[in-house]
């Protein structure tokens, strides 16, 4: 009798862990999070300091298109695509499009030899709180919102992009 009396709390107490840990999942990585940036939205405002000190503030660049891509230097999509992004600005920024490319939690040292490694000369601002990136709900890496001169979120890509790919879309926000 207290063999079945103590599988029976045992069973329980394991149905209770499943149950409150499924929850978990599920509220942390399938909910509707209801900070999550959506096509359609206005790009909320940030402002982030760069690998130099420079404060890098969203709303400067209302009247460009922006190409807001978030990335770690652990990221094998994330290094695929800087070279092609890279090679994108210097055709586009001259056009009124501009990529600011956020690092999310890294330390200057690291994104700074990365940075000098691939010779990347566009912004990079340093998201070390992760706040914008929380804000913008971006989950994996890496992660682009294409931004209209007017400041809307027009499109959001996920995952790693060709270099053509990087062309079409800097063109679908050129002013």
């Amino acid at each position: 009798m207290k063999k079945k009396r103590r599988l029976f709390m045992r069973s329980a107490i394991l149905l209770i862990i499943a149950t409150a840990i499924g929850y978990m999942f599920y509220s942390h990585f399938f909910s509707d999070r209801g900070a999550a940036v959506r096509v359609g939205d206005e790009a909320p405002n940030f402002v982030l300091t760069d690998l130099d000190g420079n404060e890098v503030e969203l709303a400067d660049y209302r009247g460009e298109g922006v190409f807001l891509n978030f990335w770690g230097t652990y990221c094998p999509p994330c290094e695929r695509e800087m070279p092609y992004m890279e090679n994108q600005y210097a055709i586009y920024k001259d056009q009124g499009v501009e990529i600011l490319a956020v690092n999310v939690g890294e330390a200057p040292l690291t994104v700074e030899r990365f940075v000098n490694r691939h010779d990347l000369s566009f912004p990079i601002p340093m998201d070390s709180g992760q706040l914008v990136l929380d804000r913008y709900g971006v989950i994996p890496l890496p992660m682009t919102f294409l931004i209209d001169p007017q400041g809307t979120v027009i499109q959001i890509i996920t995952g790693g992009m060709s270099e053509a790919d990087i062309a079409s879309y800097m063109e679908s926000i050129k002013p």
